[in-house]
């Protein structure tokens, strides 16, 4: 057993994605005495970074006024504004640079390395890592961690091993069953079930059959019969529909959608923001000035060329019908179908390799200033192990390195 000093500066570390990095690394080089351990079950540390933005990692988003990026979470965003106003996107791009990898923004907002590589993030990370002193073990999980009487940790290790530790971050990640997760629980902390957060929806319909790949860049997304919209970028996929509109809903309405098993009516305005009456009205305005213009050609709306035409025939209008043929009743439908074109989604499927869920330990056991437990001193938590997720675009990483850093520095304390 190691003698008591030891154990006291011994920092450990659960799981190596990029939250338990970020706090690893924070907590070595607050302390270069530290001994930090950082506790990995897989093979493959850092494994969703790698995979990220499709290979290029969406490191953050270059919105640097702490508030209004707090409301990119459907979850946690209120008690984020204080975490974010010390380590914020501002920050991350200035440690990054700190350490050779320049970022640079995107038109959207998203922020990834100049190289277009996550390769460039996790190279980063296991220098600074290493050369911070830190300690990776891989293919060995933690079983459990238990609270000393006279303070500190005793923590069993899936290779059945026991260490002492003075401090425990856990950062393993929030997927259903996970470590970090059942080991917070037996440490007197409530969770929320994890479900996923981010994700595609499942729709089979002959309007969208063929049209893979197409984007629709001004459009709006409901689910009928709730409050859930979102407005974006709509995408066809192979498998029904995906894009920033339809991530964003799937943030907000994730539990909704969970109840629901994934199976609800999508309603889509592929003009938005125009109404179904301001649609009406110009597409009346056209027939009255291009009577003869043939209407599957005709399109008066930011709407692609192929998707156009197959609202068209869905609202009953023939191929090569002119404006001079359409009736009120199919002009009336066409409206419906360009402003809220009803979809029946019947499951999901997660956003490309990436995996978020909602849920996890419960942010009012927390102190969000050092992200430490507030019934079990010297127990620490980053990134997705707590009740905090956000929308597509760089935010769950930000929260992974905003509670990982602080984290990180508090656990540096004595």
């Amino acid at each position: 057993m190691p003698s008591a000093p030891h154990a006291a500066a011994r920092r450990v570390v659960v799981g190596a994605g990029a939250a338990g990095f970020f706090g690893a690394i924070a907590c070595a080089e607050a302390d270069p005495g530290t001994e930090v351990t950082l506790y990995e079950a897989t093979a493959h540390p850092l494994a969703k970074v790698r995979v990220s933005g499709g290979g290029r990692c969406n490191v953050t988003h270059a919105c640097f006024d702490p508030r209004e990026l707090a409301r990119h979470y459907p979850r946690g965003g209120r008690e984020l504004i204080g975490p974010l106003t010390r380590f914020g996107p501002a920050e991350t791009v200035a440690w990054f640079a700190g350490r050779g990898v320049e970022l640079k923004a995107e038109r959207d907002g998203r922020m990834f390395p100049v190289t277009d590589s996550s390769a460039t993030i996790v190279e980063c990370l296991r220098r600074a890592a290493e050369g911070a002193g830190v300690r990776l073990v891989t293919g060995c999980g933690v079983r459990s961690v238990k609270r000393r009487e006279a303070g500190g940790f005793d923590v069993e290790l899936s290779s059945g091993e026991r260490v002492a530790a003075g401090r425990v971050l856990l950062a393993s990640g929030g997927a259903k069953g996970g470590a970090g997760a059942s080991l917070a629980e037996a440490l007197g902390h409530a969770v929320v079930p994890p479900v996923p957060s981010l994700f595609t929806f499942h729709v089979d319909d002959p309007r969208l059959r063929g049209l893979e790949g197409l984007c629709a860049q001004e459009a709006g997304a409901a689910v009928k019969g709730s409050r859930l919209r979102q407005a974006g970028p709509v995408l066809v996929t192979h498998w029904g529909l995906s894009g920033p509109c339809i991530l964003k809903l799937s943030a907000w309405g994730a539990r909704e959608l969970h109840a629901a098993d994934y199976r609800f009516t999508l309603v889509v305005n592929w003009a938005e923001p125009a109404s179904t009456e301001e649609a009406r009205s110009a597409l009346e305005a056209d027939r009255a000035s291009h009577p003869r213009r043939q209407v599957s050609t005709a399109n008066g709306f930011v709407i692609p060329s192929r998707l156009w035409e197959r609202l068209v025939g869905a609202a009953g209008v023939a191929p090569a019908a002119t404006w001079a043929n359409v009736s009120n009743e199919a002009l009336r439908s066409l409206a419906l179908q360009v402003t809220a074109c009803e979809l029946a989604v019947e499951g999901k499927s997660m956003n490309k390799e990436e995996f978020v869920t909602c849920g996890g330990v419960r942010l009012d056991g927390v102190d969000m200033a050092t992200m430490e437990s507030r019934t079990c001193p010297g127990l620490h938590f980053a990134g997705e192990v707590l009740d905090i997720d956000g929308v597509t675009g760089g935010f769950n990483f930000q929260a992974a390195w905003t509670t990982g850093w602080q984290a990180g520095r508090a656990m540096a304390r004595p």
